[in-house]
């Protein structure tokens, strides 16, 4: 089966998202994968699965994979061609603190990642791809970025 991996940060750490809240350092302490990986955060069009995620000092890197079938192949064809490269996260607030222009995010319940047009946070991004086709090996690409 085709698939597309893609490598990412699904959120940054410290920087105000587009309705003002920031995630901690930390936040995202106990998320495991794998988790569903999502089509602009709608359940009924799941189009792969986060294989890998981890804090480092920058945010929740993640890597995911897309399977190539359906919504997943238009997915894989847009991110391929550069057109969609925003992720974002859907998550249930376990600790919060007021913020200066939200809400400072200390501790999250990760329950998916999903590939977006518009990620609430604009750093939140795939970095990379890596195309894994059955007959013709794996290709490794860099997504076209303006961070």
């Amino acid at each position: 089966m085709n698939s597309l991996r893609v490598a990412g940060y699904a959120s940054v750490f410290d920087v105000a998202d587009r309705g003002g809240d920031v995630v901690a350092p930390g936040a995202f302490a106990g998320a495991a994968a794998p988790l569903p990986l999502l089509w602009q955060h709608k359940p009924e069009e799941p189009i792969g699965f986060v294989e890998a995620l981890a804090e480092d000092g920058r945010g929740l890197r993640v890597t995911a994979r897309i399977v190539a079938q359906g919504r997943g192949a238009e997915a894989a064809a847009l991110v391929k061609a550069g057109a969609i490269t925003g992720l974002s996260f859907g998550y249930r607030v376990k600790a919060a603190s007021p913020a200066r222009t939200g809400r400072r995010l200390e501790r999250l319940e990760l329950v998916e990642v999903s590939l977006v047009t518009f990620p609430m946070q604009r750093e939140a991004r795939v970095l990379g791809w890596q195309e894994e086709n059955e007959d013709a090996g794996t290709e490794i690409r860099e997504s076209v970025r303006s961070v």
